[in-house]
């Protein structure tokens, strides 16, 4: 991985910042005193704050949303250019890990010690330094050295290059804004909106929304605004990277994976027509000269994979094409939006996976998740499964603050309403007492395995949801009465788990200045700000003994998988995140409990399946929905090889995830399939 930017890099970097003299008064306005506030979903949930010191700058950033949230205190100097010289940052991390990051530029040598990593760099002048654990006001800090580039580029430190892009005016908004971007940090841009004065009226970024204090009316008009830019971008993305051909193509020299029989073809020759598989026919056959060709290279041809727990965006889309997901099941959304979304996939007009929408309902508390409809009272969640069955909702997910009281009756509208209802365990509730209810699946398996851990009154609406999965350690599964009594009540009644191995295994093994335990197959290939993110401890409090209980815990997890599945409970792979990377590992845990064929199984025709959707795809048989993947290797021997993907169709539509990759700043994991006619 390369943390640290070249010498002759630097140098440019140093000449470049000497031209900010011109326009020291301009920037001096980045230390003036600045009050905003964090919101979501139409509601405030935090703040951020600065107040100057002469050239020192304190910041305050504080979230507090579904019971989370990073909490900061900053310190930053800034020299009469309005280039950082110190940076302090103390605080908490998203689920309460402790974050103490310091840089400082002196005597010509740049000095950083984050969560991520630490090292040093000489340097002429000093350069700019990217945050690991920024609160939003990093991207005032960037923002205003950006503007000062005549390319509007800098590179930064500990590596990679910002790019600062106009997109268009909003003159109907807070007294007239423009909204501008930079690109580089993460794995979609960071937007500013900018008053007539050039000052920060609102950043809207993968931190948060931050608003001018007093204007929090316009956050709505705000997101909408972003959401068009970014639909614009993505509208331009498809039309050059989506493979469009009216007369069908093929894909030639594969070996076809049959994932009910666990099975692979003899050489073959995969023929699309109109979105579908027209044929399987041996490699040497003839083809119709109007077919497009590409060559499998002798490897396998997969059907796509599943997401069956997302939160999906229009930039997420193509992260799961990169990487074979050509279905998801959204758990929770704005439901505006992804409508709009979905309907734009389907027409053409922006990449994606297919997409099962799930309606978010939540019950009202100080710790509510602010996704989907937050209902006050009963009817009001009676009301909202209605309005979610009427629009075509798949399933209800319900949420930790939602009264265990009020389920029955939820459920019961739901079924006969004829959606399913998913969720996580209300407080105070267990989950076998939920499935009694009318659950017919739990989301994440830490909530299913909370039931067998936790004493009565201890609040799940807190981070304890994730912490107590280290009590997993001392739990004997097999003679655990709780454990039984759950496998007995979910076997009966047919009940399936949405596991999410992946972000448990994140949030409880990740551990600063190392890379999370599947992180080396991608994130030395990834932008700066996401890169080092992943480098942290998630996890507060940690001491030698509770991090052995964690990599126990995780160990347990795979093993209650194991059991689950020998019982006939139904296994969901999801994510709970928005890349097709963490897809991959989710089934590399499920080949650990499960095998290889088992875990390829579930990630495609067994998703398929659940959904009541195999009939349209999840196999690669004439007649399915052309989604499909390329590799050059094996998985059922080496589940690794599923992640080097040369070729995806979705529908009909071909990618070349190394083309997409290399759009969106990322170094290309394997050569594209050739086109060979």
């Amino acid at each position: 991985m390369r943390l640290f930017a070249t010498a002759g890099r630097l140098a440019g970097l140093g000449l470049m910042l000497t031209l900010f003299a011109a326009s020291a008064t301009a920037h001096a306005a980045a230390v003036d005193p600045a009050r905003y506030t964090m919101v979501a979903n139409g509601e405030t949930v935090g703040h951020l704050r600065g107040e100057a010191d002469g050239d020192t700058l304190r910041i305050d950033f504080h979230v507090d949303n579904n019971g989370r949230g990073p909490k900061h205190r900053e310190t930053l100097t800034l020299s009469e250019n309005g280039v950082p010289l110190v940076w302090r940052i103390e605080g908490t991390s998203l689920m309460g890990g402790p974050v103490e990051e310091q840089y400082g530029f002196a005597d010509g040598v740049a000095r950083w010690r984050s969560q991520a990593d630490s090292g040093e760099t000489p340097a002429p002048a000093a350069p700019l330094y990217v945050v690991n654990d920024a609160s939003p006001w990093a991207l005032i800090v960037y923002e205003r050295l950006l503007r000062a580039q005549p390319d509007q580029r800098i590179d930064v430190v500990p590596g990679g290059r910002l790019r600062r892009e106009t997109v268009t005016a909003l003159p109907d908004i807070g007294g007239g804004l423009s909204l501008v971007r930079i690109v580089g940090l993460d794995l979609a841009p960071e937007y500013l909106a900018l008053d007539r004065d050039g000052e920060v009226f609102a950043l809207l970024g993968s931190a948060g929304t931050a608003i001018r204090e007093g204007e929090e009316a316009a956050a709505q008009a705000l997101a909408a605004a972003v959401a068009e830019a970014e639909t614009a971008r993505n509208v331009d993305l498809q039309h050059r990277l989506a493979g469009v051909h009216a007369e069908g193509f093929a894909v030639r020299d594969v070996r076809v994976f049959d994932p009910v029989a666990a099975a692979m073809s003899a050489p073959s020759t995969v023929v699309v027509r109109d979105g579908r598989i027209d044929r399987v026919v041996a490699v040497d056959a003839p083809l119709d000269a109007a077919l497009a060709v590409y060559d499998g290279g002798g490897g396998v041809l997969l059907p796509g994979l599943h997401d069956m727990h997302a939160h999906t965006s229009i930039e997420t889309g193509w992260w799961y094409l990169a990487a074979g997901v050509t279905t998801i099941r959204d758990m929770g959304n704005d439901n505006q939006r992804l409508a709009d979304l979905m309907r734009r996939i389907e027409a053409g007009e922006l990449a994606g996976p297919r997409i099962v929408r799930n309606g978010f309902l939540e019950g009202r508390s100080p710790y509510s998740a602010r996704n989907g409809v937050v209902a006050d009272t009963l009817e009001e969640a009676l009301q909202a499964v209605r309005d979610y069955a009427r629009d075509g909702f798949w399933q209800i997910k319900l949420y930790n603050s939602m009264p265990p009281d009020w389920v029955p009756a939820i459920a019961a509208e739901a079924h006969r309403l004829g959606l399913g209802v998913t969720g996580h365990v209300p407080a105070f509730t267990t989950p076998d007492a939920m499935i009694e209810a009318g659950y017919d699946e739990i989301a994440h398996f830490n909530q299913l395995a909370l039931g067998w851990v936790l004493e009565e009154g201890e609040d799940t609406r807190t981070p304890l949801r994730l912490t107590a999965m280290a009590r997993l350690a001392g739990l004997d599964l097999q003679a655990s009465p709780r454990v039984a009594r759950s496998l007995a009540l979910m076997r009966e009644r047919g009940t399936a788990l949405d596991t999410t191995a992946v972000i448990l295994e994140r949030l409880m093994l990740s551990r600063a200045g190392g890379i999370s335990p599947g992180g080396e197959h991608f994130l030395d290939h990834m932008p700066v700000s996401y890169r080092r993110f992943r480098y942290r401890t998630y996890v507060p409090d940690l001491t030698p003994e509770l991090d052995r209980d964690y990599h126990v815990g995780v160990e347990k997890m795979l093993e209650a998988m194991k059991l689950l599945h020998d019982n006939g409970v139904p296994l969901l792979p999801g994510t709970d995140d928005g890349t097709g990377f963490t897809v991959h590992r989710e089934i590399e845990l499920y080949a650990r409990a499960l095998g290889n064929a088992d875990a390829l199984r579930a990630g495609t025709v067994g998703a398929a399946t659940y959904l009541g959707l195999a009939d349209n795809y999840g196999t690669l048989a004439p007649g399915q929905a052309a989604d499909f993947f390329l590799v050059p290797g094996d998985p059922l021997q080496d589940i690794d090889a599923i992640r080097k993907v040369r070729l995806v169709s979705r529908a009909g539509h071909v990618y070349q995830p190394a083309a997409i990759y290399e759009a969106l700043g990322v170094r290309p994991f394997v050569d594209a399939a050739e086109r060979v006619r």
